[in-house]
């Protein structure tokens, strides 16, 4: 007599949609959203409907939505932040996998299955849509592109990020992964989806990256300025955690196997650190002396400038050289990334101008963090490898 078999349980994956006063949008969203998941979709899956704090009618749609369709549900918070809403929802989940999309569906629905595929599988940890990527296909404006380049840009020159798409409204993870990451992650707004990925990095974890096709919406609300502002804060904040170690989160025995090249990860934070800082001088000081002279002069000037002090700092803290010896030489030949930070920065200010005759100085301002965000990785490969090499500095660096 045979053995009853057991239920084979079905993979679930969480939708979560934040929304705060999207009442125009949201309905639409998930009828078609819930509408394609039912037909196309070959695992289990829960849309929620995450209302951070809507003052018009947003709130009851999403409950009408919740009664209507199955397999949707709506959380409702008294606060705003999509951090916020993201945290209360993947914390609490029972799935599998959990996810988030732009209410908007600005990602064509067909790479949902490519996002959340490799976490079913166990073959990577976090995933997300990437609109940088050759193979994506993009319709955006001129400046959001470039606003979201130069963001990408820096996060890989200052913080060492290996992703290419911080800010893509597209993301995934395996569910105990990010239930063990989410204590460690301060943010509760739009950096929240960044600095998650900067400690999933800092521990080895695995981050699947798909090509997405991307449409902008040409209504969104996002306060640019101040989402910059609070992004570079949130960089700012991350880096001085670096200092202090890993976070102690539960990662799998692959990753604390895994060793950095030796000295390295010593010298990344601290390098972290000196770039981050670096960086705001430079745009500090580039914004004074552009009141004074044109912003090729103001920029060369002031790269100079905080290149030297650069040098110095990364010198004593992140190589551990001491002393006068071969100081100069190791300014001179540091004074190679500074020719190549001079000749990005001035490229990209010049082509600013062709692009958009008349540009603002905040637009300028953020040519300047895209090529100096490609001249800072550069600039740690010189350092390492070359300037401060041990075989090539006296008593041998740190």
């Amino acid at each position: 007599m045979s053995q009853p078999t057991a239920p084979v349980r079905t993979r679930l994956v969480e939708v979560v949609i934040p929304v705060h006063n999207e009442q125009r949008v949201l309905a639409g969203s998930v009828d078609r959203l819930h509408s394609y998941l039912t037909s196309t979709f070959p695992y289990g899956f829960r849309i929620t409907i995450a209302d951070n704090a809507s003052t018009d009618g947003t709130w009851p749609i999403a409950v009408e939505l919740s009664r209507r369709l199955p397999h949707v549900r709506a959380v409702h918070l008294d606060a705003k932040g999509r951090g916020r809403a993201l945290r209360r929802v993947w914390s609490g989940s029972d799935a599998d996998v959990v996810s988030y999309m732009d209410v908007d569906l600005s990602t064509d629905l067909d790479a949902f299955l490519p996002l959340v595929a490799p976490l079913l599988s166990g073959h990577s940890d976090l995933a997300i849509g990437t609109r940088l990527s050759r193979n994506a296909n993009v319709v955006r404006g001129p400046k959001r592109e470039f606003i979201s380049r130069s963001y990408n840009l820096l996060l890989r020159g200052a913080m060492g990020a290996g992703f290419s798409d911080a800010q893509c409204g597209f993301k995934a993870a395996r569910t105990e992964i990010v239930q063990a990451l989410l204590p460690a992650v301060e943010d509760e707004e739009w950096f929240f989806d960044t600095e998650l990925l900067l400690l999933a990095e800092r521990h080895g974890l695995r981050i699947h990256e798909v090509p997405v096709d991307w449409v902008d919406d040409p209504d969104s609300r996002v306060d640019i300025v101040r989402t910059i502002k609070d992004d570079l804060k949130g960089m700012a904040r991350v880096a001085r955690k670096t200092l202090s170690g890993p976070a102690g989160i539960p990662v799998p025995p692959r990753v604390r196997e895994a060793r950095l090249p030796a000295g390295m990860a010593r010298q990344l934070p601290r390098f972290a650190i000196i770039g981050v800082i670096s960086t705001l001088a430079h745009l500090t000081l580039f914004t004074f002396l552009r009141l004074l002279m044109p912003a090729v002069a103001a920029n060369a000037l002031a790269l100079f400038v905080t290149a030297v002090a650069n040098t110095a700092a990364n010198r004593r803290f992140t190589f551990g050289v001491t002393g006068r010896a071969g100081a100069l030489r190791q300014q001179l030949e540091s004074g190679l990334a500074f020719l190549l930070g001079l000749v990005l920065s001035t490229g990209g200010l010049a082509l600013l101008t062709s692009l958009v005759p008349g540009a603002s100085t905040a637009a300028e301002i953020a040519a300047v963090i895209a090529a100096n965000a490609l001249a800072t990785l550069v600039r740690f490969l010189l350092l390492r490898g070359w300037v401060f090499n041990p075989r090539r500095v006296k008593g041998g660096a740190r």
